[in-house]
């Protein structure tokens, strides 16, 4: 019998910088595809979608989208949600599950060590929430760009004190669309804590409208794809 193979794709959204008000907590999203459901469909569905829209080969990136920044900075606002949509919708369609390991800045003391250990057992109890999912898998391949060298650290630390069948391999974000998936789920969790608290900036509030829209019309869409318990 075939084995069966998990791919982790890993993004983050924060730093280990000094605790900043405007950007209280780190994430760390982790985009779950079994390898025997078949997603090549609708990856060739987005691709083309996206070249479209004139981004051949690109890899998506949600924050500047919404912000209109970097390569989007002469971007119409529609042109802008159409790729955000893109990403969106298959995320929605694809056969992907997410979780997501979040620390609040604030709790931990103003230095990288503490930082460290509040995200390395924030991922820990998040994967060990679902022990027996990925206990079933023989093969688990974490991909990476290896942006923070920290998280690099903490990944691989993390894993492979829980599981012996762990690969861990660098990713170039415009290869591969479930890493570009983990870079929305990182950006929709933040807005969503926006959301709770009134918070949203003018931008994203230009893009998506009032927090109850965002949460109603995008987040509550997201959502459905995390792994449950």
């Amino acid at each position: 019998m075939a084995n069966k193979i998990l791919s982790v794709f890993i993004d983050e959204s924060g730093d280990f910088g000094k605790y900043d008000p405007k950007s209280p907590y780190y994430y760390v999203s982790m985009v779950l595809h079994d390898q025997s459901v078949d997603i090549s469909s609708e990856i060739d569905r987005l691709e083309q979608r996206v070249t479209n829209f004139g981004f051949p080969h690109h890899a998506i990136h949600v924050g500047p989208i919404i912000r209109r920044e970097k390569q989007y900075e002469n971007e119409l606002m529609e042109n802008r949600k159409s790729l955000f949509n893109a990403l969106f919708h298959f995320t929605r369609r694809a056969g992907i599950f997410y979780l997501c390991a979040k620390i609040n800045k604030a709790e931990c003391e103003d230095n990288e060590l503490s930082y460290i250990a509040k995200i390395s057992r924030a991922i820990s109890d998040e994967l060990k929430d679902h022990i027996d999912f990925f206990n079933s898998y023989d093969l688990i391949i974490n991909y990476y760009d290896y942006g923070q060298s920290n998280l690099t650290k903490i990944i691989t630390s993390v894993f492979t004190a829980l599981f012996n069948n762990v690969e861990l391999r660098k990713v170039q974000p415009a290869d591969y669309k479930l890493f570009q998936v983990a870079d929305l789920i990182c950006t929709m969790e933040l807005t969503k804590d926006k959301a709770d608290k009134n918070s949203l900036s003018h931008s994203e509030i230009e893009f998506f409208g009032s927090a109850r829209d965002f949460k109603k019309n995008i987040y509550k869409q997201i959502e459905k794809k995390k792994l449950n318990k």
